[in-house]
């Protein structure tokens, strides 16, 4: 072989070792380059891409601090922190206008029992209680014996029963209201009642009805009067009767009624007087006390306002004694 042949493979050697050196060396920069350039394309895709990502994020953080879902939770936030006060306004009940009850005996002046009860005037006897503030009662009897006449019996009670409010069983005007109606309805359903009218009474109070029936008993024939009367959370309930003993006469209906009722009229304006109040129905007075139960006010009545048989007996052991 030719020293030429053989410098040929030599040179293309070193051309070769050349080339590659400068391949290798165009391939190191070639390699950093392409990944240079390559990681800037990449950036850029990746830049490219989270631009409307970016872009979609700012559309919508910046429709949420707006009036968009942010506003809605900012308004939804303010309404439930608007419900707690609401519901508890919504839940709580008027207080009740009066807080006390006056002096069950006191609640009449003297010429009204002199007029009603005109030989019992001091014979007024307050009811067992067990909370005053809450209920209470007073009655009177009077006997006058008009010689072979016979006599005029005449009995009389008055009882006073407060609810207060509560926000168990509600407002105490309401709680008064239902009571009242019950009391009426009482006093139109007694057994044995002949000729019941109920009609309603002005002056005394908030609500106000008379219910009038007569009743046969062995000692002579009575004439029963009963006033129920609302004033605010305060049932006021008179109940009055009278019968011609030993022959006497019966008395007259329409005096009885009238004079139940004008017993009422007090008994309210008394009512309103014990809570500082000049008038019946005014402003609510300062103060609590504790609430009255239907269960207990019911029972109340029971004990409090005595019944025409009551009023039957008394005629009789009074019409004894005579």
């Amino acid at each position: 072989m030719s020293e030429g042949t053989m410098h040929r493979p030599a040179q293309r050697d070193q051309r070769d070792q050349r080339d590659q050196h400068d391949h290798s060396d165009q391939g190191e920069r070639g390699e950093r380059r392409p990944g240079r350039r390559g990681s800037r394309v990449s950036r850029f895709l990746v830049c490219a891409a989270a631009v409307p990502a970016v872009l979609v994020a700012a559309g919508c953080s910046s429709g949420s601090s707006g009036s968009g879902s942010g506003g809605d939770a900012k308004a939804q936030a303010q309404e439930s922190s608007a419900r707690p006060s609401q519901s508890a306004s919504a839940n709580a009940v008027r207080p009740a206008a009066y807080a006390t009850l006056p002096q069950p005996c006191s609640v009449l002046s003297q010429k009204t029992l002199g007029d009603l009860v005109p030989k019992g005037v001091k014979s007024g006897k307050a009811g067992s209680t067990d909370d005053a503030k809450t209920r209470s009662s007073c009655s009177w009897n009077s006997l006058q014996n008009n010689g072979v006449k016979g006599s005029q019996f005449r009995w009389l009670n008055v009882s006073l029963l407060r609810f207060e409010s509560d926000a168990t069983r509600g407002d105490g005007n309401k709680q008064a209201q239902q009571y009242y109606d019950q009391q009426v309805q009482d006093a139109k359903a007694v057994d044995g009642a002949k000729n019941t009218k109920a009609v309603p009474v002005s002056g005394a109070g908030d609500a106000a009805t008379a219910v009038t029936y007569d009743l046969k008993k062995k000692e002579g024939d009575f004439k029963q009067q009963t006033v129920v009367a609302r004033v605010e959370n305060v049932v006021v309930t008179v109940d009055y009767n009278g019968a011609g003993l030993a022959g006497d006469k019966t008395p007259d209906v329409d005096d009885l009624t009238k004079a139940a009722e004008k017993a009422a009229k007090e008994a309210v304006s008394a009512v309103s007087a014990a809570n500082n109040d000049g008038a019946a129905g005014g402003s609510p007075s300062q103060g609590a006390s504790k609430s009255a139960s239907p269960s207990k006010s019911a029972s109340a009545s029971s004990s409090a306002s005595a019944s025409p048989a009551k009023g039957g007996s008394a005629s009789a052991s009074a019409s004894q004694k005579s």
